[in-house]
């Protein structure tokens, strides 16, 4: 068996804002639906992986079958099942996105919130923006027949209160894992480096306004960190490129020197349209202390210094910039 764990890390409270939104009822604001009906009951529960294969995505997709409805009340749930996925490190460095299967067999108060009416707004009442998404949850008989339940409502429309509490009391043990992607390699957490980064010498120069480098420019900064980035072919030229961590590391204070030197010499960018196959993105080595530099290595070789502050600026650089950003 694998180890117990509550559902409260499972359910995500993402914050949409802060500000208090419009007024539920009668009088205007969200809109109030119909219950759902009854839950389609299944006859046989298999797995996470056969039942649910959407749910390592978040937010979970709409439209996963069977939907969900209200309990039958000649369905006896006893136990519960929460789909779900979560970032796991990975034996030898970098992280994985692991889909998980957890079950709980102590269900009686998560049954009795499932069992609650929604609740109506009578008149206006004060609705906030934070959307609640809650896990894919399934619960089953003892004949194994299984159901998606719907999680009654409160009057803004949110899962009511009671049940987000029995969700976060739900003792719920591992029963599976799988991995189902990479988040981020051995190799890109050794560097120090993110696994995936936005070609932003491309965005900027296509959809932004950057001005050329600063006359006095002062090629002095703190330690930085270089990271090399591969773009697949089939996002190149596209809106917003992603490039793969293909090297990087510690930036060698000499080679550091010489490409800030290049950075603070270089004219504005010339005219070019050739997307590059790959990129460097030199930032600060502890987080801080300075601006993010952007350098094209191939295509139209073109750098972008983005500072902290805004006012990004697009300057032309050249093989020998490249190669100073060169592996090894």
């Amino acid at each position: 068996m694998g180890r117990v764990r509550s559902v409260r890390t499972v359910l995500v409270t993402a914050l949409v804002g802060a500000a208090l939104g419009g007024c539920a009822g009668r009088d205007g604001g969200p809109a109030v639906t119909d219950d759902p009906g009854p839950a389609r009951i299944v006859e046989k529960w298999t797995s996470c992986a056969e039942a649910a294969p959407r749910s390592a995505e978040l937010p979970a997709p709409e439209g996963d079958d069977p939907a969900v409805g209200r309990i039958d009340p000649a369905f006896t749930p006893v136990a519960a099942v929460v789909c779900g996925r979560e970032i796991q490190p990975r034996p030898g460095g970098g992280r994985d996105q692991v889909a998980t299967e957890r079950r709980a067999e102590e269900i009686a108060p998560l049954v009795a919130a499932l069992r609650l009416p929604d609740k109506r707004a009578d008149g206006e009442i004060a609705c906030t923006l934070d959307m609640v998404v809650p896990p894919w949850l399934a619960l089953l008989d003892e004949r194994g027949r299984w159901l998606r339940p719907y999680l009654p409502t409160d009057e803004c429309r949110k899962p009511r209160a009671e049940v987000l509490e029995a969700l976060g009391a739900l003792p719920l043990t591992t029963v599976d894992t799988r991995t189902v992607g990479q988040v981020e390699s051995a190799a890109a957490e050794a560097a120090g480096c993110e696994q995936r980064w936005a070609d932003m010498v491309w965005v900027e120069s296509t959809m932004g306004r950057p001005g050329p480098p600063a006359p006095a420019s002062v090629p002095d900064a703190g330690p930085l960190r270089l990271c090399v980035y591969q773009v697949p072919a089939s996002e190149q030229g596209g809106g917003k490129p992603g490039g793969d961590f293909a090297y990087g590391g510690p930036l060698p204070p000499d080679r550091q020197a010489a490409v800030l030197r290049i950075l603070a010499k270089a004219g504005p960018a010339a005219e070019c349209a050739t997307p590059a196959s790959r990129f460097a993105v030199l930032r600060p080595l502890h987080g801080t202390g300075g601006p993010d530099r952007y350098v094209e290595l191939d295509g139209c070789r073109r750098f972008l210094v983005l500072p902290t502050a805004g006012g990004s600026q697009l300057g032309q650089g050249d093989a020998t910039l490249a190669e100073m950003l060169r592996r090894g």
